[in-house]
């Protein structure tokens, strides 16, 4: 797959960079492909497929150099994701989410960098951003009591970032942000019983009455149009618009499992027959044939809209500029449009290869079952992207919800 669509002022040693990393992650694509039935059965990645990452590198892609890492930017991160998930969306799943939580960790203070690279410049974070806990302030901080799920990449982490709303003396709320706090703080309770994404071990995570000092929070108004005070403005990842990249980052699993779906497909149907029919192999019918042509077109239209994405991303980042409301919108909007073409490519497919897709041994269901668990992620809902975006052609803007 080479769809061409890069920020302007990428130099030819980020893009060697980008396929060196894409190359690495190909290169697991067989270990996580032969894992990825215990993967699910386990309902967790297996620590093979987290060491291997780990090994690659590509556990730290986002993480600030200062610490260690690659800070890449996010058309490389979405590439190495639709990499992970040709061989285990969950995989992908997982590492897409802390990296991603390893970028949001970049939008901290410095002292709570340094708490969560410090000492450990290989600490993961896992997150959840929903304001389902609560803080009692007290000197120095905050008390925080509160259950957040579904928190992927939890099994893997040291860290956690989680939402939650601030409170006066009065219970009256002053901000929404997140807090940081180390994983041995926290409790998991083992709630991830679902049809699709099994393996990513999205567990619910607990606090009572944890401290959390004051240079933990970060307010998420601000951040969500590029008002925050950064650590090191300098750092272009780090500007990156903060809703555009919670959304984008969750249609790189999408772009691989539907591009793992057709070659699978088209693999089989020289070897598989059509009952019922006179067609020797399912290559001869035209029926195929238009399906296996209408996935693929599906699947380019997913990467051209999820690349146009990450381009404006990066090229935003890179200037220093914050993109407005509009074409925040519009980039939502991006992000629902690649993840509904990669379901639909997928469901195309599923059903051109025929009921055996839904067989156990099958991959094809596995796959079906994922991208139809992980497209409906709240940050990702395509229908509720189409009215931000439709609102704001129309001029109406900022009453359907403040993630844009």
């Amino acid at each position: 797959m080479s769809i061409i669509l890069d920020r302007p002022g990428a130099t030819d040693a980020d893009r060697e960079r980008r396929a060196d990393l894409v190359g690495r992650a190909a290169k697991l694509v067989p270990l996580l492909a032969g894992n990825a039935a215990t993967t699910e059965a386990d309902r967790r990645v297996v620590e093979e497929n987290i060491t291997a990452l780990d090994e690659a590198g590509l556990l730290s892609i986002m993480r600030p150099t200062r610490f260690g890492g690659l800070q890449t930017d996010f058309r490389t991160k979405l590439e190495v994701s639709r990499e992970l998930a040709r061989g285990c969306a969950s995989t992908a799943w997982v590492t897409t989410l802390m990296n991603v939580c390893a970028w949001f960790t970049g939008l901290w203070p410095e002292q709570a960098q340094r708490d969560v690279w410090g000492e450990n410049p290989d600490a993961r974070v896992a997150g959840v951003l929903a304001p389902t806990g609560a803080a009692r302030p007290v000197e120095g901080g905050w008390i925080v009591t509160g259950r957040w799920g579904w928190a992927s990449g939890s099994a893997h982490s040291e860290w956690a970032l989680v939402g939650l709303p601030l409170t006066d003396a009065d219970d009256t709320p002053t901000d929404q942000g997140m807090v940081l706090i180390p994983m041995s703080d926290l409790t998991v309770e083992d709630t991830w019983f679902v049809a699709g994404m099994r393996g990513t071990a999205s567990n619910t995570l607990v606090a009572e009455e944890v401290f959390v000092p004051t240079h933990r929070y970060v307010s998420v108004g601000p951040a969500i149009v590029g008002a925050n005070e950064l650590a090191h403005p300098d750092e272009a990842l780090y500007r990156s618009a903060f809703v555009p990249v919670a959304a984008l980052v969750l249609a790189g699993p999408q772009l691989g499992m539907a591009q793992a779906a057709l070659d699978l497909v088209c693999e089989k149907a020289p070897k598989r027959s059509i009952s019922y029919t006179f067609y020797d192999t399912q290559v001869g019918a035209p029926t195929v044939q238009l399906a296996v042509a209408k996935a693929a077109s599906l699947i380019d239209s997913a990467h051209l809209h999820a690349y146009r994405a990450a381009a404006d991303i990066d090229s935003y980042a890179a200037r220093g500029e914050y993109p407005d409301y509009d074409t925040r919108a519009r980039l939502r909007m991006d992000t629902g449009a690649a993840v509904t073409h990669a379901r639909e490519a997928i469901r195309i497919l599923v059903s051109a290869h025929g009921a055996s897709s839904f067989a156990e041994s099958s991959p094809l269901q596995r796959i079906w079952r994922d991208s139809e668990t992980a497209s409906r992620h709240a940050v990702v809902n395509p229908e509720i992207a189409t009215e931000v975006y439709g609102k704001s052609l129309l001029g109406i803007r900022g009453d359907v919800t403040a993630l844009v």
